[in-house]
């Protein structure tokens, strides 16, 4: 008896070995995520810092001392900011314990203040169902991580010099081994453009949200000012919820140490600077910003961060981007290209599709 195994379509079985290809590089990138993470840190970085550098070679000044200046600039920057915040990020984990027991203590009251209103409430299930002092904690841990990434601070600026130093010959390199050099010069150039343009606006307007957190918590007397305004400047690069959750342990830490009203003004604060900066000046600023669908920057939040962990909250918007410049680079793709664009692109979907052979479109 003769058995025969029953061939698949081609097409099939190449969609298949697409999908499994991509499965087993996103555990690999999973798993390698604390040698990735340095190096994406540093590729985007070189994205932003190229432009002062680019500004320096057009006022005729030699290439590489364009960028040893660069270099030492972020360097200050890093230095004045590790001495500014390290020491803060160690008294805060001091003080953590402290922080926790005031805070178990006033929602204790606030439980025994409802019952005696008449609401019968289990007090050891609500204090296991919503610990506050959870988030704290989440904070210092958040705060480690920053210090611990600052702790590889130079072995990404060395890789920062390196790439600022070859940057020149990349764009020769990628005509040397692309089969259409003038669409991936293009190409490359869509994806610097539009990664430099999101990132330095998003740095401008995050530091602008630290500065102004930390002067109002100054004002109003609330712990660790400088520190709260380094998390209000970082959570910012998180899209949606990135300022919300800044907001959390400030609101907090101002409840503990000095009561419900200055907890209620450091709420307002938050609210108020994030508005104006937020929903008014860089939407204006930023135009049509990275032109990605709002479900997807949320969607793509929770899957970086899951693959390279904080970092990749961070780099969420960017390394979505780029993936959605690739695919609209390619007729096989560019179906993904318009799920992933923004409500503004749905009403250019037609003509991309009208564009595209059906073969390379799914099939329904």
């Amino acid at each position: 008896m003769e058995f025969r195994i029953k061939e698949s379509a081609p097409g099939s079985v190449g969609t298949i070995l697409k999908f499994a290809a991509i499965i087993i590089i996103i555990a690999g990138v999973k798993s390698a995520a604390s040698l990735i993470t340095p190096f994406l840190l540093a590729v985007f970085i070189s994205i932003i810092a190229a432009y002062p550098m680019n500004w320096l070679d057009k006022m005729k000044v030699p290439h590489i001392i364009s960028v040893i200046l660069v270099l030492v600039f972020m360097l200050v920057i890093l230095t004045l900011l590790g001495g500014v915040t390290g020491g803060s990020i160690a008294s805060f984990t001091q003080d953590l314990p402290a922080y926790e027991q005031k805070l178990k203590k006033l929602e204790l009251e606030n439980l025994r203040a409802l019952d005696a209103l008449g609401f019968d409430f289990s007090e050891e299930n609500i204090l296991k169902s919503m610990d506050s002092s959870r988030i704290l904690s989440f904070t210092a841990t958040i705060l480690n991580s920053i210090g611990n990434l600052m702790g590889t601070s130079f072995l990404i600026l060395l890789t920062v010099m390196f790439i600022l130093i070859e940057s020149d010959s990349f764009p020769r390199k990628i005509s040397l081994i692309s089969s259409n050099p003038t669409a991936s010069r293009a190409e490359m150039k869509k994806v610097i453009s539009g990664v430099r343009h999101y990132l330095s606006i998003k740095t401008l307007t995050s530091l602008s949200t630290g500065i102004l957190v930390a002067v109002w918590l100054t004002i109003l007397g609330v712990d660790y000012p400088i520190l709260l305004g380094m998390i209000a400047f970082l959570m910012n690069y998180i899209p949606n919820i990135g300022s919300l959750l800044a907001a959390i342990p400030a609101f907090l830490l101002a409840l503990i140490q000095l009561g419900p009203s200055p907890a209620f003004w450091t709420a307002i604060g938050y609210l108020v600077i994030n508005l104006i900066i937020g929903s008014i000046i860089e939407p204006r600023v930023m135009g049509k910003g990275m032109g990605l669908s709002t479900l997807v920057v949320f969607v793509s939040l929770i899957f970086w961060g899951w693959i390279l962990g904080t970092v990749g909250m961070f780099l969420s918007v960017p390394l979505t981007m780029v993936a959605k410049i690739y695919f609209e680079a390619n007729d096989s793709t560019k179906w993904i290209a318009i799920l992933l664009g923004s409500e503004e692109n749905t009403n250019n979907a037609l003509d991309y599709l009208k564009g595209i052979p059906k073969k390379f479109l799914p099939k329904h």
